[in-house]
């Protein structure tokens, strides 16, 4: 047995003994004086964001780092002399125990729920960045494993704590637009997830830096080629992300579903981007570069009780068939409140007296039916911290926070319903919430779950329903 194969077996014995001990406990508790410690799991990329946020919370410190990459690790490092190091997640878990009370987790989205559940049942509390898993099966687990372990939880929605957001989310739950009609939610900007690729006949040497056998972790293990999945396209790969809609969706559902009061769907249908769909090889293995996807979800107290159409489109702008851009008329809205065009990314309600424009990251706007109408006051907001500094603030005060996985999963499911409608386009999915199935299509169902490459298996998760 060689050293990996050592550290890895002792790993998973550990943070096996430390599931089953963390069942009669829950977190430890902060001491009023004492700092929150914290490991930060995936450095690069949206890690390096996330770290940078953590690192300004007055009570907490960094005492520990992890990545598959050494590289970006030893970087990560020079900012944090005393951090400790891991490449393996496992080993982190089972070596720091008590010493850690959180971890944020900044990985690709297929190794997000087996790290989550471990930490949450080694009585951690856990910030993970969206789309906070890659099947609903998965979302249904860490909704359950957060609600049984009482830890703190927080999903990287970090733009919901935004004033743009609150706004619109206090204007919605106000009815300053009348009764909710219609919702449009577009992304339709350029990006690295859009690229146009087939997997590739060659095989590239991993890098030395590198843990490719780990970077792989519960999907099916493939080849390493150079500039294909690692540090950053790993997302357009059905193995490993969840396309546009995973990277931005819940960004864009957030303000929608806290202010209009959104429930689980009833159904859900996409169409996708022709050329994608047409080929095979392409349409089994990546995310298509365009969709439009089409929710139904049950009334609310904001829509008068009637049914909420909510529509998203992803294509990108000057490139795709016009059905994947939001319609002409919601387009012409931009106009009217002194835009050139609309933004490329952001959300449009419709309402029995108006519309609401927000554009991602920015303020609302409104437009009313009754062009003299006056125009409502801004709303007052509370006093909010930055997004992580509210989860860290949980932590240390045993508190809520306002995207935790009880009150996001349900959104998240959402977002990935529209994954699976784009793997059965033109198909109109109708689902069941409460079983946690699509009744009308085995070829659909069979996407809410999979079964984790051998020796990657998480308790728990292949019996869910």
């Amino acid at each position: 047995m060689n050293r990996r194969r050592f550290l890895t077996a002792s790993a998973l014995g550990a943070a096996g003994c430390l599931t089953g001990c963390a069942t009669a406990r829950g977190p430890r508790p902060i001491a009023p004086n004492s700092k929150l410690n914290h490991a930060c799991i995936g450095v690069g990329g949206m890690g390096g964001a996330d770290i940078s946020n953590i690192k300004t919370h007055a009570n907490t410190q960094i005492v520990a780092l992890c990545d598959v990459d050494r590289e970006r690790l030893a970087y990560a490092a020079k900012a944090f002399p005393g951090a400790r190091t891991y490449t393996d997640w496992r080993e982190l878990l089972a070596k720091e125990g008590d010493r850690i009370d959180s971890v944020n987790i900044a990985v690709p989205d297929h190794n997000h729920t087996i790290i989550a559940t471990h930490a949450m049942r080694a009585g951690k509390h856990v910030y993970c960045q969206k789309p906070l898993c890659h099947e609903i099966a998965e979302c249904r687990l860490l909704k359950e494993t957060a609600r049984r372990h009482g830890v703190v939880t927080q999903l990287g929605v970090q733009f919901s704590a935004g004033v743009g957001d609150r706004m619109a989310v206090a204007y919605h739950q106000a009815g300053v637009i009348g009764a909710v009609e219609h919702i449009y939610l577009f992304s339709n900007r350029k990006g690295i997830s859009r690229i146009r690729t087939l997997r590739p006949e060659k095989t590239d040497p991993v890098p030395a830096s590198l843990d490719w056998d780990l970077w792989i972790g519960t999907a099916p293990f493939r080849p390493y080629a150079e500039k294909v999945y690692h540090p950053l396209i790993w997302r357009i790969w059905q193995d490993f992300g969840s396309g546009w809609i995973g990277d931005i969706g819940c960004h864009l559902h957030s303000s929608v579903w806290k202010g209009i009061g959104l429930t689980a769907p009833i159904s859900v249908k996409a169409e996708v981007q022709e050329e994608w769909k047409r080929e095979p090889a392409r349409f089994k293995e990546t995310w298509p570069q365009g969709a439009h996807i089409t929710w139904m979800y049950p009334g609310t107290r904001a829509s008068g009780g009637k049914p909420i159409t909510v529509e998203w489109f992803d294509g990108m702008t000057g490139e795709a068939a016009p059905h994947l851009l939001p319609p002409p008329e919601i387009q012409a809205l931009a106009k009217e409140v002194g835009l050139e065009r609309l933004p490329d990314e952001g959300s449009v309600v419709a309402g029995s007296e108006g519309w609401m424009i927000l554009p991602h990251s920015a303020g609302p706007r409104l437009v009313f039916k009754n062009r003299q109408a006056a125009k409502p006051p801004k709303p007052v907001l509370p006093a909010w911290p930055n997004h992580y500094h509210e989860f860290l603030n949980g932590c240390v005060a045993g508190r809520r926070t306002s995207a935790d996985f009880a009150a996001i999963a349900p959104m998240v499911e959402a977002v990935l319903l529209g994954n699976i409608a784009e793997r059965v386009p033109e198909t109109l999915l109708n689902w069941d919430a409460r079983r946690m199935r699509i009744s009308n299509s085995p070829e659909a169902t069979r996407f809410l779950r999979r079964a984790y490459r051998q020796g990657w298996t998480l308790d728990g998760l292949e019996t869910l329903s």
